[in-house]
């Protein structure tokens, strides 16, 4: 039985908006990086008794001619394509952009060359040269607590990691507003941010720093059992309404 927190909706009305806004610019820079921004959405219906006119507007269910639907932003998440292939030093481009992407391109990339360690390459099966980077992760407080993040970064991961070989991420509290000042209790939030990315197929690699093979059946398999857990989620969350 899935314990529910107060969810403001049906999680199976949430979807993704995947988008990479190209700014035309002819540098290293821009061949290299390649941003990517999901806006994470949730579908909501608003039932609009004054279109009738009366008192007898009641909502009468999916079909009523009364009910409209828009999209309101839960969340975001940020990935970033980099291109080995093509560009700058895909390193340099990395350290210089910021201090999250540094910490990935320093466990995974060597320096000189910009394309995968030795040691990172004899992980990873060849599926592409690309590398997937989950930035960030961000969901609006009343959506946390119900696993959602995984959910939602699996099928974002799902739609962009062709052509990559691998799928990097250091765990980290996106939230900047959060209130955590004792470095234990940093510890103990980010380690749990790494365990719920350990369910997608994350894999600790080094210090900080987790991987995915997009050649391992890890994603597809967990995939499928985070897809059922947020059916099973939106059934529990449409108990509590009848």
């Amino acid at each position: 039985m899935i314990e529910l927190n107060r969810l403001p909706g049906d999680p199976s009305e949430l979807h993704l908006r995947i988008c990479h806004d190209d700014g035309l610019w002819d540098t290293g820079q821009a061949d290299t990086l390649e941003r990517w921004d999901v806006a994470i959405l949730h579908r909501r219906r608003i039932h609009d008794r004054e279109l009738r006119g009366d008192a007898n507007g009641d909502c009468c269910g999916v079909d009523c001619l009364l009910c409209t639907t828009e999209d309101a932003d839960v969340g975001s998440m940020v990935f970033y394509r980099v291109h080995l292939d093509r560009g700058r030093n895909a390193f340099a481009a990395m350290e210089e952009e910021s201090e999250d992407l540094s910490e990935i391109a320093q466990a995974v990339l060597d320096p000189a060359t910009g394309y995968y360690t030795d040691e990172a390459s004899g992980l990873l099966e060849y599926a592409g040269s690309a590398l997937l980077v989950m930035d960030r992760v961000t969901l609006h407080e009343a959506w946390r607590g119900q696993g959602l993040g995984p959910i939602l970064a699996g099928e974002a991961i799902f739609r962009l990691m062709p052509g990559c070989r691998a799928v990097a991420n250091a765990p980290g509290i996106s939230d900047l507003g959060t209130n955590i000042r004792r470095s234990d209790e940093w510890d103990r939030v980010t380690a749990k941010i790494s365990m719920g990315w350990q369910h997608i197929g994350f894999r600790p690699y080094r210090d900080n720093v987790l991987l995915l093979s997009p050649t391992s059946l890890d994603l597809e398999e967990q995939r499928g059992h985070l897809r059922r857990q947020l059916a099973e989620l939106s059934a529990a969350w449409s108990a509590t309404r009848k």
